[in-house]
Order: C-alpha cells, then sequence, then structure tokens
C-alpha cells in the first residue's frame, strides 16, 4: 500500500506532539489542583497576575492531556488509517473545546499585553479546531482510493499545523506575565521536569 509509509511517519509525529508539549513527557497537574474555571487551586488570591496564568495553564491543559493521549494511527489500511485519523482529530477537537471554554472562563489579564495574547491564542485554537472538524469530515466521507489518498494528505497538515501551536505564548507576551508564568505552580508543572526522587 502506498499510503503506509507516510502515516507511520505520521504516527511517530503525533506521539512526539504530546510528548514535545507536556514538557519532556511531564504529565499535566492533578485533575484536583484545577477547578472548573481552569483556575488552580494554588494560586495565591494576594497575586491575581499568577492566579490568572494559573487558570490559563489549567485551560491550556486540556489541550495537552489530549495531545498526550492521542489515540494511535494503525496504518494497516487505508480504511483503518482514515478510521483513526479521524479519532485522532476528534480527541484533538475536544481538547481544543476544553481549552477554549477555559479561556474564556480566566478571562482578561490583570495585566498589559495579556488580553491580546489570549485572544490571538483563542483565534488559532478557533481555527485548528474548524480545520479538524473539515478533515475529519473529508476523512468520514471517503471511498474512492484518490479521497482516501487527499483526506490523508489534508489529516497530516492538519496535525502538522496543531504540532506548531505554542500553547504557553500567551505568557511570554510581557515580561510581567511571564514571570506570572514562573510564579503560578500549574504554569511550572507544564514546562519544568520533576525533581528526581
Amino acid at each position: 500500500m502506498r499510503v503506509r509509509p507516510r502515516w507511520t511517519g505520521l504516527a511517530a509525529l503525533a506521539t512526539g506532539i504530546g510528548i514535545g508539549l507536556t514538557g519532556c513527557g511531564q504529565p499535566p497537574p492533578p485533575a484536583e489542583q484545577v477547578s472548573s474555571g481552569g483556575h488552580a487551586e494554588s494560586a495565591s488570591q494576594g497575586d491575581p497576575a499568577a492566579k490568572w496564568a494559573d487558570g490559563y495553564c489549567g485551560a491550556v491543559t486540556h489541550l495537552v492531556r489530549a495531545l498526550a493521549n492521542l489515540p494511535s494511527i494503525d496504518p494497516s489500511s487505508s480504511a483503518q488509517a482514515t478510521r483513526t485519523s479521524s479519532d485522532l482529530l476528534a480527541s484533538v477537537a475536544t481538547g481544543i473545546d476544553q481549552t477554549i471554554s477555559g479561556l474564556h472562563r480566566v478571562g482578561p489579564a490583570p495585566l498589559p499585553g495579556g488580553e491580546p495574547a489570549r485572544t490571538a491564542l483563542l483565534g488559532q485554537f478557533t481555527s485548528v479546531r474548524q480545520q479538524a472538524d473539515e478533515v475529519r469530515g473529508k476523512l468520514d466521507a471517503a471511498a474512492d482510493p484518490n479521497a482516501v489518498k487527499a483526506a490523508l494528505d489534508d489529516a497530516k497538515s492538519a496535525i502538522d499545523q496543531i504540532s506548531r501551536l505554542d500553547v504557553l505564548k500567551g505568557l511570554d507576551a510581557t515580561p510581567a506575565l511571564s514571570a506570572a508564568g514562573k510564579r503560578a505552580a500549574g504554569c511550572q508543572q507544564l514546562v519544568v521536569p520533576p525533581a528526581p526522587r
């Protein structure tokens, strides 16, 4: 089968997406640390910037978890590659939906520069989510070999775009936001490996 080598590489890429975004494969913050609004409970009430950063990181953790737990792509046949690629994109779409909801609940940043960064990230997530839906529709409707190949190529492009998302970019918008992210435990769990035990 001609599409098999590409999907072996795509399966490796999909695995790399999750590992790359979770900070050297580190698990996201424990679920009990994040409240329904995406705000981590450990954030200090006296530090609104760190509390916002914790909420921001709690929101993007949904996508990080989805990417870290992507279903595998089965390249054994075109039908299996199509079905499992659609499942993978559905999983990513769910993570994006949860992240978008969390970012809306977090609200505007208490520091200058945070809101444009949050809004830009929301726009990126919405665009990627829309592309994933379109590609899933093509995958699910593909019947002949040419349509299957085109849909699988589109799926690879969508996954490549997802792999380029910088979920912590909003915290780098200004030095003050970056410092707030460094004070937020939830953000540090996304980027700092744990100490050896």
